[in-house]
């Protein structure tokens, strides 16, 4: 479904970010995209979307496949259009409308001839938090409930493909549960494919299938989930746990250094 072949990015055409990211997203399928903060992972979803114009930033080199459609530095709007849509980082809710008008507000780019009042009785059976907080102003939530209403909204679009950045990002782990047990059922009911922004490696690997480690703009991992999960170099840089498995401090594991294979 979706391809980047060596993809580098610019920002003001000096700043080099992505520096020939390559990887797939199969229809269907959730992908996890892990990295520490600076790593070029929102970058990649931008690149995505179309929201690096935002930033002056531009694919500088590479190419960004979307079902066999070249689509890199296209408009956003036309890129949401054909089906994809993204999940900002930091629950970004239009603060001043409701729960209902933030989910109509979503459905602006769907296709033609999809039923409203269908698709938001989806949101609501998936979210059923927010069926009684509908004319609640949305700046009003709690950040679970932002993190709802911004999947639901980007739902009502039809996407075939999302792109989801830190959605665990500030929430207690009992509500990461929930929410990734929702995208699961998504994944699997409605088969929208799913790249997923996360530095919480533990909760990400649990949902996707397959994943990528990025770092400093590069690939320098890939594997199925549970080929990432039992890998030394995972555990180490991204759980905190060493080789024989003990819980290892984060101010300590950044002094580590990366293994060789991974700055070749």
């Amino acid at each position: 479904m979706l391809q980047l072949h060596n993809v580098e990015v610019k920002y003001l055409d000096v700043i080099l970010v992505l520096r020939g990211v390559s990887l797939r997203v199969e229809k269907g399928s959730i992908v996890a995209l892990l990295g520490n903060n600076g790593a070029g992972k929102t970058t990649t979803l931008r690149a995505i979307s179309g929201l690096l114009k935002v930033q002056e930033g531009k694919v500088s080199d590479g190419a960004i496949e979307f079902e066999n459609t070249r689509i890199e530095n296209r408009d956003p709007e036309k890129i949401a259009r054909m089906g994809i849509s993204q999940v900002l980082e930091g629950r970004r809710t239009l603060v001043h409308l409701t729960v209902d008008e933030n989910l109509r507000a979503g459905a602006y780019v769907a296709p033609k001839g999809s039923n409203f009042k269908r698709d938001l009785e989806m949101v609501y059976e998936y979210f059923p938090a927010l069926r009684n907080l509908r004319t609640r102003t949305s700046g009003y939530l709690s950040g679970g409930e932002q993190q709802m209403l911004v999947i639901g909204k980007a739902l009502m679009s039809h996407p075939k493909l999302m792109l989801l950045d830190e959605a665990s990002l500030g929430l207690a782990p009992m509500l990461v549960q929930e929410i990734f047990q929702i995208l699961r059922r998504i994944n699997q009911e409605e088969r929208l494919s799913i790249l997923l922004v996360e530095q919480n490696a533990r909760a990400a690997l649990s949902l996707a299938h397959y994943g990528y480690v990025l770092e400093n703009g590069r690939i320098v991992l890939e594997d199925t989930s549970a080929g990432l999960r039992e890998n030394a170099d995972v555990k180490e840089f991204y759980m905190g746990l060493s080789a024989i498995g003990d819980r290892k401090s984060y101010r300590d594991v950044k002094h580590y250094r990366r293994r060789k294979r991974w700055l070749s």
